[in-house]
């Protein structure tokens, strides 16, 4: 779809107000220095102090800024220009000296000259993207030597089922784009924005092959039958800060998880 940017750009740029405003992004809590990164990312990344960091598809820069809070230098990207001014706005308010940079994945190579030792990715991330064959290229391109990408990420199982998790509704393969129409947001269901969006369903072969065929290396791989993130309809919160899709309980899994080594 020619045009894919400018409807998904409009649509993230509708939701940062929203955002910035809901329990979910817990921003009061942020400026007084509570982290919005979990327990899952956090034991992949380890000591990251004094590390240059990457950060894809940012969105206003919560993580970027708990990254740099832990002692990285760090860098985070987004397509959505009031993301990152948002972005901006919250790294001065907390006094760090995170980067942000207003561009799709894809672009960054003609607006960024820099290798980091970590490229890092977060939560529904990649169904932005078509294609992941570019994807791939693009964090090899931005890693050093031994560098590592880390990487937590929705299953696809996920993404098979309707909103309401009563039936496979969706292809686990990338088998077109799927165009859809949402009302409200995951932060806030009830919001007042109704927004047309783009987006990809892309297995676990298609993320690890490309990887693999851009001379990375898988250092280690993990599922977890738990999201972090309340952001699906009809979840309960079974252990402090862990859901799960009542009628599924422990059967499917909810997030995957990896560190993958530039060769």
């Amino acid at each position: 779809m020619e045009n894919y940017l400018d409807i998904n750009k409009k649509s993230w740029n509708a939701k940062v107000d929203p955002h910035l405003k809901s329990d979910f992004y817990f921003l009061d809590e942020f400026l007084n220095g509570r982290s919005s990164l979990n327990s899952i990312e956090l034991e992949l990344l380890g000591d990251i102090k004094g590390k240059s960091i990457l950060h894809l598809q940012c969105h206003f820069g919560q993580d970027s800024i708990s990254l740099s809070r832990m002692g990285a230098q760090v860098t985070g990207i987004d397509l959505s220009d009031k993301a990152i001014e948002a972005g901006r706005d919250l790294a001065l308010k907390c006094g760090t000296d995170t980067q942000f940079i207003c561009t799709d994945v894809y672009n960054l190579p003609n607006v960024l000259d820099q290798k980091f030792d970590i490229v890092y990715t977060s939560y529904g991330t990649i169904g932005w993207l078509p294609d992941l064959g570019r994807w791939a290229e693009v964090i090899s391109h931005f890693l050093q030597p031994n560098g590592k990408f880390i990487m937590a990420e929705f299953h696809p199982v996920v993404w098979m089922f309707d909103d309401d998790f009563t039936r496979v509704a969706y292809n686990y393969f990338n088998e077109k784009p799927i165009v859809e129409t949402y009302e409200g947001t995951y932060a806030d269901q009830s919001a007042s924005i109704v927004q047309e969006y783009v987006m990809w369903n892309h297995s676990l072969a298609e993320v690890l092959d490309n990887l693999i065929k851009k001379d990375m290396t898988l250092d280690t791989f993990q599922e977890f039958d738990w999201s972090p993130y309340p952001c699906f309809r009809h979840v309960e919160e079974f252990e402090k800060g862990k859901w799960r899709i009542p009628q599924f309980g422990n059967k499917i899994p909810l997030v995957y998880a990896f560190v993958a080594q530039k060769k």
